[in-house]
């Protein structure tokens, strides 16, 4: 929709919402020192390589060294990445993006032999050299895990060959990406003002939320009835990057692929079977939600493309930020005075880049670099979800400055399954905080059913995905092959299973396995699930027994990686290698609904 709005130009911006840069470098000319320092050091790397087992010394020299680089270049990189994003047309910016881009290549080709090389050391030598190098022990764990996938590392000429086939095995996803983003054309159709719209996948989220059913229907239909034309070809695709996937995990002598996928984290393939039972034991809910769906929205039958109109009609809330982050520090008292003062660090001094501009990167995120306060981007508009961002992108930005802070640099970075935990966390916190200020009963009403919206789509939703690509990468281990057919069949049936018989399962999203790209990120979705299902336990548990959940709370934001993600979120008090975290998530699901059904009486 346009826009009668002018946007302002960077320059334009007041300084008092913008992020402060300067706080990573002065100057574009110390960047370019530090950049050339960097370049610089990476001379000193092959002095180590065919080296590193001869002693401790060597080994803890190369570890420092890799470090010092890598903060360097996380720097670097941040900065030019930041400063491109203030303002993607400035041609100053984009080029030093590219040349922190091609360094950071360079950093990570030059360093590329030291897993290989540390793999080759003999665990009772590296043992001998913990014990007896000051200082090597800071590495005990990075270390013990690289041992540790040892089983699955084979020969030099093996490993060789497998490298060399990494670039024939993203060719299902390289083509299935630019089928999707480039080829593929939708067809018009008429919106609710009668005027033309083409389809695209940036409208057609838009579109299904359309208070129209027949803009949702054409919609749907439009965009189904296209990749049902290639539906063979996705198949292929799809099934080619199934088998490739067999073929890494047979060669890693993994006993599947769900296995491989998930032993980078050390995480057991019974937190997945686990998240996928307890989801199940638990769909009489999601069938709930379809029938007050149905009922809130007066139609004689729901279909799939209903599912996303909006339920309560005609309720905006508009938020000034000003307000937003007093509405986020109140939602997140419970976490205690002292992630309150890092909140409000944040808010005043200049964490945030909050207003949009012209040319500035869209979306929100959370991003930094080691030995400096973390930022976050927003495009601030005044609405609910902004507020919900607000909230999302500060507790990554908060989870990194505890594990920065805490942890030295090899460990501060924390594994992508326990990535969302701390922003859903907050968000969850907030929604208690909102629907306990309120006594509006439509925009209670309205709050609620943003949270189910987002119980709907990241533990149900995701887990259903997960379910189908677990499925379908069996079928493929066991020699079966993955037709269209079979495909949309598996599809259709876990649409029927998760659903319920109170929606018309319509056939065209038999399809819709055929436009997930994650799905080409094997086994990937199902962290969203636990991700959240962790989040909102560890928020109800904050709610609950207060200061010591939040001492443990914050203790699990503080470990990194200096732990494997299971480990560090027992610590906190959720076990994710129980159905518990995900019947705790579930339990709350069904308390909202239960006051959804009742305010819509």
């Amino acid at each position: 929709m346009a826009q009668n709005k002018t946007l302002p130009k960077r320059s334009e911006v007041d300084k008092r919402y913008t992020w402060a840069i300067e706080d990573l470098y002065g100057s574009d000319g110390q960047w370019q020192a530090e950049f050339n320092r960097l370049k610089e050091m990476l001379g000193d790397i092959p002095g180590y390589q065919g080296r590193l087992g001869e002693s401790g010394e060597l080994l803890l020299g190369f570890l420092r060294l890799s470090d010092e680089i890598g903060k360097l270049m996380e720097r670097v990189y941040v900065y030019a990445g930041q400063k491109s994003h203030e303002d993607t047309a400035n041609p100053t910016y984009q080029d030093l993006a590219a040349k922190a881009n091609a360094l950071s290549v360079q950093v990570n080709s030059a360093l590329s032999f030291a897993t290989p090389e540390i793999l080759t050391i003999p665990e009772e030598t590296i043992n001998r050299f913990l014990r007896e190098t000051k200082g090597l022990m800071e590495y005990d764990f990075y270390l013990k895990d690289i041992l540790r996938l040892k089983p699955h590392v084979l020969s030099a000429e093996m490993e060789v060959l497998l490298a060399d086939a990494g670039e024939i095995a993203d060719g299902a996803s390289n083509i299935f990406s630019m089928f999707n983003n480039a080829d593929i054309k939708f067809p018009e159709i008429e919106g609710e003002d009668g005027e033309r719209i083409q389809i695209t996948h940036g409208r057609y989220g838009q579109l299904l939320e359309s208070p129209d059913q027949r803009v949702r229907r054409e919609a749907f239909q439009g965009v189904y009835s296209t990749y049902k034309s290639y539906r063979n070809t996705l198949a292929a695709s799809f099934s080619a990057n199934v088998k490739q996937e067999v073929f890494f995990a047979k060669a890693r002598k993994y006993n599947s692929t769900l296995e491989r996928a998930l032993d980078g984290g050390n995480i057991p393939t019974e937190v997945y079977t686990n998240l996928i039972e307890a989801v199940h034991e638990n769909l009489h809910l999601m069938h709930r939600y379809v029938a007050l769906r149905k009922k809130l929205l007066g139609l004689p039958e729901l279909h799939m493309y209903d599912l996303y109109a909006p339920l309560v009609a005609d309720m905006k809330m508009e938020v000034p930020f000003e307000e937003a982050k007093t509405i986020v520090a109140k939602g997140l008292e419970p976490l205690g005075e002292e992630y309150q003062g890092i909140l409000q660090e944040g808010f005043n001094n200049r964490w945030i880049d909050i207003y949009e501009n012209e040319n500035k990167r869209s979306g929100a995120y959370s991003w930094g670099a080691y030995g400096t306060h973390p930022y976050v981007l927003l495009n601030y508009n005044d609405t609910l979800d902004n507020v919900y961002t607000l909230a999302h992108e500060m507790g990554h930005a908060i989870h990194s400055y505890y594990s920065d802070k805490t942890q030295p640099y090899v460990y501060a970075g924390y594994k992508i399954f326990v990535a969302e935990v701390a922003s859903t966390c907050n968000e969850s916190l907030l929604i208690d905080h909102m629907l306990k200020s309120t006594g509006d009963k439509k925009q209670k009403a309205y709050l609620i059913n943003h949270f189910l919206e987002k119980f709907k789509g990241t533990l149900f939703r995701q887990t259903m995905f997960a379910e189908f690509e677990m499925i379908t990468h069996k079928l493929v281990e066991d020699g079966e092959s993955l037709t269209a057919d079979t495909l949309c069949r598996i599809y259709h049936d876990l649409n029927v299973k998760y659903f319920g018989d109170g929606i018309i399962i319509d056939p065209e999203i038999d399809m819709e396995w055929s436009r997930i790209p994650h799905f080409y990120n094997a086994f990937y979705v199902y962290q969203y699930a636990t991700g959240y299902s962790a989040a909102i336990a560890l928020s109800r548990r904050i709610l609950k027994e207060g200061a010591p959940a939040v001492e443990d709370y914050i203790r699990f934001l503080s470990g990194g990686s200096s732990n494997y993600p299971i480990e560090l979120l027992k610590a906190a008090g959720v076990d994710m290698g129980t159905k518990e975290p995900v019947h705790q998530a579930l339990k709350l699901f069904e308390e909202l609904l239960g006051q959804m059904e009742e305010l819509m009486k």
